[in-house]
């Protein structure tokens, strides 16, 4: 078989593949593997390549805002493991940096993402290819986790065949795939990948029993994640926005947003700016979504998807968070007193549910903890460590929340 995809592909005209600088023992070392010799074949003379006008081949490459070689094989890493947890134990595969896992080498256009079956051989030219196919069919013979006995090279060699062709060991592959070799569209400035230094842990072994068990509150919270030295609250005052809403707000939410300010906590939950005014100010965004919110429920014929009432009505919705996935945190307004006022989860993809039980700085402390679960919230799966995870990035007057 052939040890170079040079033999049956051909560098776009449009798109011409060049190579991005790699130091290769640097890189290895950084995994604690080496790599296989076609795919630093394939690295040093195309660079990040777009293989057959479908298959994304990543090599270690950076480009700001973009793409990081190493985060992405941390991420994809970590959401094929999440996605397993649904096959029996034993089918379960691993994935690098475990002993014998898999390490990603590629994606498609089909959000299928390539592997490497690195427990196959101690050589690693040896190691065979395996796919999580994202559409695997019932009865088509294609697995969701498929194995090959094929390497990198002879997979793509079986994805460039003939229409006639049978491929052999039998598949199903993906493909046919013209034979083109093209730079990633959207890595037009790649550049080398250096890898990160070790990272000392941020938190001793007290303070992670602190940060993770026994810290109460904001003692607990500003471990995991340390508040701004300047927060961001925005040019206005609390005055001002008490008036302009016609209420004061919880003192638990004045507290903590004067320590943090606005920003997003986990890159994920997003505090909007509560003081400042103009175009983009708190009750702008509060509108918005009483709007989505009620043109929704107007909609609507299933009530039990949109059954709260919604701000300045009685007891009704009002936000002052959300997430980058469209869910929405706030209140119920409900009585004179907003210290008692109780928080719910306006979630995207999931019926409404009750009231949370704790107050804000706890329930944020449990979510980074990783023992809040209630639709709306993102999760974080059994082998992830919250210190990891937790975190609050403020932002400035340029933020649109």
């Amino acid at each position: 078989m052939p040890s170079d995809i040079s033999t049956f592909a051909t560098p776009s005209s449009e798109r011409p593949p060049s190579s991005v600088p790699t130091d290769w023992a640097a890189v290895e070392h950084w995994l604690g593997l080496r790599l296989p010799a076609d795919y630093k074949r394939v690295a040093d003379r195309y660079g990040p390549v777009d293989f057959g006008e479908y298959v994304w081949i990543h090599v270690p490459c950076v480009q700001r805002d973009r793409f990081d070689y190493g985060e992405w094989l941390r991420t994809t890493h970590r959401q094929a493991r999440i996605e397993t947890r649904g096959l029996p134990e034993a089918e379960r595969p691993v994935f690098h940096p475990e002993p014998g896992g898999l390490l990603a080498w590629g994606c498609t256009r089909g959000s299928d993402v390539l592997f490497w079956d690195t427990s196959a051989s101690a050589d690693p030219d040896r190691w065979t290819v395996v796919v999580q196919h994202s559409g695997a069919v019932p009865g088509s013979g294609l697995l969701r986790w498929h194995r090959y006995d094929l390497t990198l090279t002879d997979y793509l060699r079986h994805a460039v065949r003939d229409t006639w062709e049978l491929p052999s060991p039998p598949g199903p592959l993906m493909g046919p795939l013209p034979g083109t070799v093209a730079r990633t569209a959207f890595l037009p400035d790649a550049e080398a990948w250096i890898p990160p230094a070790p990272v000392p842990p941020r938190l001793t072994e007290a303070e992670r029993r602190i940060a993770l068990e026994t810290g109460i509150g904001s003692d607990g919270l500003r471990l995991l994640s340390p508040p701004p030295e300047r927060p961001y609250l925005g040019n206005g005052s609390w005055e001002g926005l008490f008036a302009e809403l016609g209420t004061r707000l919880p003192g638990e939410y004045v507290r903590l947003m004067d320590g943090y300010g606005a920003g997003i906590w986990s890159e994920w939950l997003r505090f909007h700016t509560p003081l400042r005014v103009g175009e983009r100010r708190f009750l702008t965004h509060v509108e918005d979504a009483a709007d989505a919110y009620r043109e929704l429920k107007d909609g609507d014929a299933d009530a039990t998807w949109y059954p709260l009432a919604v701000w300045p009505e009685p007891g009704g919705f009002l936000p002052f968070a959300n997430s980058i996935d469209g869910d929405y945190l706030g209140w119920l307004t409900e009585g004179e007193d907003p210290d008692t006022w109780p928080l719910i989860v306006w979630p995207r993809h999931a019926h409404q549910g009750p009231p949370l039980e704790d107050g804000l700085i706890d329930t944020l402390l449990a979510w980074q903890r990783g023992t809040l679960v209630t639709p709306g919230f993102a999760a974080l799966d059994e082998d992830d460590d919250p210190v990891e995870f937790a975190g609050f990035r403020s932002w400035d007057d340029r933020a649109y929340w």
